[in-house]
């Protein structure tokens, strides 16, 4: 599988670190105590396994040491586009 890096171009998944799921808000932080406990419990535990088209988030740890946002479909490991995770980076 190959990811396309906006940074290096073309790579060889084997150069990245999978993170999972790219679509997840963390929940705001409690000032008050445990009242988002049962939040960032299912934040931190459930994961959505969809079947197709899904938005992952990769590290190019070989490489440009960039947090990707790669689209890519579960069924057929096709890729899609990719970006940088954080707007701040820029080629």
């Amino acid at each position: 599988m190959r990811i396309p890096c906006p940074f290096c171009g073309p790579r060889d998944s084997r150069e990245f670190t999978y993170r999972g799921d790219a679509t997840p808000v963390r929940p705001p932080i409690a000032t008050g105590g445990g009242e988002n406990a049962d939040e960032m419990s299912d934040y931190i535990h459930l994961r959505d396994n969809p079947a197709g088209a899904f938005e992952e988030l990769w590290y190019h740890t070989q490489g440009c040491r960039k947090w990707l946002r790669v689209e890519r479909n579960t069924r057929t490991h096709a890729v899609g586009a990719a970006r940088f995770a954080h707007p701040e980076h820029t080629v």
